[in-house]
């Protein structure tokens, strides 16, 4: 295994940003940036050997400063969305940035985790190499309350996984749910349309919406649905059927509630390419998952490659508390108490079959 590292060019704000490379031995390579601690990269090789890079993401540091589908990135304090912009803690009210209609998503466009410049350090083990970025989000940052000591680290291991911790302790309750915004498209980045994948989700349950993406705190069977991945189907196959919940979104765009306990990492997703052969496990122990089928990929600049992206062009498996669970008592609860540690974990496990 071995780590590289080069110049990714220089902010706006005349930042030098550097590009980190891991690779094993089985010609898995990730790429990430300490601006935003995106993935910038991930190359994993075939069925017969070939490598392809499997997300979506850009060619220069002006990509990921615009950045407006999140290519890549990590999400804080609070990922998906927060209904009216706002939230309660102990008798206070927090208003959040309205950047999505009249409700707050992903924190912030432009004050997002995914757009600071973090510290990094590397650990260096025989059968895994990991990178932890890190920076101390400060009290009203966002709108949130709390200094809140942030870190990511993404290691990857011999066995073609990459992990993903997430870590956090605050000086005051806030509440923070993190996530990874990555899309993944198993026949490459740019080969177009990902709706002949097959997926599987180990989800009883989903989250319904208002018209405006906002979880009205059911919880709904996906028993007799097109929301239904418990046995392994093609993307495609039900995504514009008649169904509201599917209409409201354009598509999937939904938090499945998995059917997994939370204490320790579960496997909770399947993604398989029957063309080249790779296939994506996804293991959390968080309780949802954002399952994004790209309906609203915006057309962006600076692709990898040159070449544009497209709607349904790659694949989100976003691990996270609910959307606005923050204003849904009978959520899982994402506030995180003064001084107490907020410690989750998802894996990305590839292989070729």
């Amino acid at each position: 295994m071995k780590t590289t590292r080069k110049p990714f060019g220089k902010t706006s704000n005349n930042e030098e940003v550097i590009l980190y490379t891991i690779s094993n031995s089985n010609g898995m390579k990730v790429s990430f940036i300490d601006y935003g601690a995106n993935i910038v990269s991930i190359v994993v090789p075939d069925s017969k050997g070939s490598e392809a890079d499997v997300v979506l993401g850009f060619e220069n540091i002006e990509g990921y400063e615009e950045n407006a589908p999140f290519l890549g990135s990590f999400i804080g304090r609070h990922a998906n969305r927060i209904g009216n912009a706002s939230f309660e803690l102990n008798g206070k009210v927090y208003e959040l940035d309205k950047n999505d209609g009249n409700n707050n998503l992903h924190s912030s466009f432009s004050g997002g985790y995914h757009k600071k410049m973090y510290q990094t350090e590397v650990f260096e083990e025989q059968d895994a190499i990991s990178i932890e970025f890190s920076r101390l989000s400060p009290h009203m940052e966002q709108g949130f309350p709390g200094n809140l000591d942030v870190s990511v680290t993404y290691t990857l291991t011999e066995n073609n996984e990459l992990v993903i911790e997430y870590f956090a302790v605050s000086d005051r309750d806030t509440v923070v749910n993190f996530t990874n915004h990555s899309y993944f498209n198993l026949g490459g980045h740019d080969s177009g349309s990902a709706l002949e994948h097959k997926l599987w989700i180990k989800a009883n349950q989903f989250t319904p919406t208002t018209d405006d993406l906002i979880p009205t705190g059911e919880l709904w069977d996906v028993e007799g649905t097109p929301m239904d991945f418990r046995t392994m189907k093609r993307i495609g196959k039900d995504i514009d059927e008649d169904y509201e919940p599917l209409r409201i979104a354009g598509g999937y765009d939904h938090n499945y509630v998995l059917d997994i306990n939370g204490d320790e990492i579960e496997k909770v997703a399947e993604l398989v390419h029957e063309e080249s052969g790779r296939v994506m496990e996804v293991f959390t122990n968080m309780p949802g998952m954002q399952f994004y089928a790209g309906n609203m990929i915006p057309p962006v600049n600076n692709c990898k490659g040159g070449k544009p992206y497209q709607r349904r062009g790659g694949l989100c498996f976003e691990t996270q508390y609910f959307p606005n669970s923050c204003n849904i008592k009978s959520f899982p609860s994402c506030i995180l108490k003064a001084g107490k540690e907020y410690d989750s974990a998802t894996i990305y496990k590839f292989s070729a079959r």
